[in-house]
């Protein structure tokens, strides 16, 4: 007898689905807010404007690299974007639905775990890679630093050419104003916690 297959749950796709809508209504609002047109944030950000509408429309999930571009050009930092940071004096981010801003092809993750308000981005990441996958990054502006701690596994970091390997245990200090990528190394999965700042306030 052929049994009636249920669909999948809601709550087996919310997460996602909430953290691109979270994300669409603030970056809307906030474009608002300046009394910015869809052009000028496009300019601003140096994405297209069909990007911006997408994102404001809730129709993409956009990359990490796209997202700080957004952030930026609005004065503000990834974490606002996807409201992991309040504004008491102890910011509190209970346990529950995590901020996954990236999943891999094989099913590795970055998750923004808390961030900072406003333009200077002080950003808490945990990562996991798996074998065979590798993470693009783009360029951070001037200045942006890095902090990486290999809690298991082994971390690639290349810059061009030239590639650091950071093993279980081992910790770095880069600096990802230039293109950038991440890998695993080896057969097991690599997990690491990552600290990033980038101080907008510098620069002027």
């Amino acid at each position: 007898m052929a049994r009636a297959v249920k669909p999948p749950s809601p709550s087996a796709v919310t997460p996602e689905r909430e953290l691109i809508a979270l994300i669409s209504g603030r970056v809307r609002g906030l474009r608002r807010e300046r009394r910015l047109s869809l052009d000028a944030l496009a300019a601003r950000a140096s994405v297209s404007k069909g990007m911006v509408v997408q994102i404001e429309k809730g129709e993409s999930n956009p990359s990490i690299a796209t997202l700080c571009k957004v952030a930026a050009a609005l004065g503000v930092s990834v974490a606002d974007l996807v409201n992991v940071s309040g504004q008491q004096p102890i910011d509190l981010v209970p346990a529950g639905p995590r901020r996954v801003l990236w999943r891999g092809p094989k099913g590795g993750t970055a998750t923004l775990l808390v961030g900072s308000r406003g333009p200077d981005m002080l950003e808490l990441w945990q990562w996991e890679i798996r074998p065979g996958e590798r993470f693009q990054g783009a360029a951070h502006p001037t200045g942006t630093l890095e902090l990486i701690a290999v809690e298991r596994g082994a971390l690639s970091l290349a810059f061009d050419e030239v590639s650091y390997v950071i093993g279980t245990g081992a910790s770095a200090l880069a600096h990802t104003d230039r293109p950038h990528a991440y890998a695993c190394v080896g057969k097991k999965p690599v997990r690491f916690v990552m600290v990033v700042a980038e101080w907008h306030s510098r620069r002027h």
